[in-house]
């Protein structure tokens, strides 16, 4: 896997910064969810797919939040984070709750960032 020693040390402030922002920030949504507080219970009911789908969305945004933290695994957590976690709040703020779509996108974009700064440890290599 490639190395963050490519970046200068401004830029490994600041992927360092993104990455406590993004663990922080998973960790503890994701923890809201798996401590079944009143709020997410009630969103995710009103999402309707079932108290079996916080749980599920907790668990990938605490892994996620941890992994992101994790230098050598922090892209793919990023990208784990994105795909499924982010891209789903946003088309379900879009379509069900109908606000607060803002901090998706935000999100969406640190995350990316965090995958951009390190994306020499996204690509796979043959064996």
């Amino acid at each position: 896997m490639a190395k963050d020693s490519v970046l200068t040390p401004r830029w490994k402030t600041t992927l360092w910064v993104l990455r406590g922002l993004m663990g922080f920030v998973f960790i503890a949504t994701g923890m809201m969810k798996l401590l079944a507080t009143p709020m997410m219970i009630e969103d995710f009911n009103r999402l309707g797919l079932g108290l079996w789908f916080m749980y599920l969305t907790g668990a990938l945004e605490v892994v996620g939040g941890a992994g992101v933290l994790v230098p050598r695994v922090s892209p793919w957590a990023a990208l784990l984070l994105l795909v499924p976690i982010d891209i789903g709040a946003f088309a379900t703020q879009l379509t069900v709750f109908h606000h607060d779509w803002i901090h998706p996108i935000v999100f969406g974009l640190i995350l990316f960032g965090i995958m951009y700064l390190q994306r020499g440890a996204l690509r796979f290599k043959a064996i």
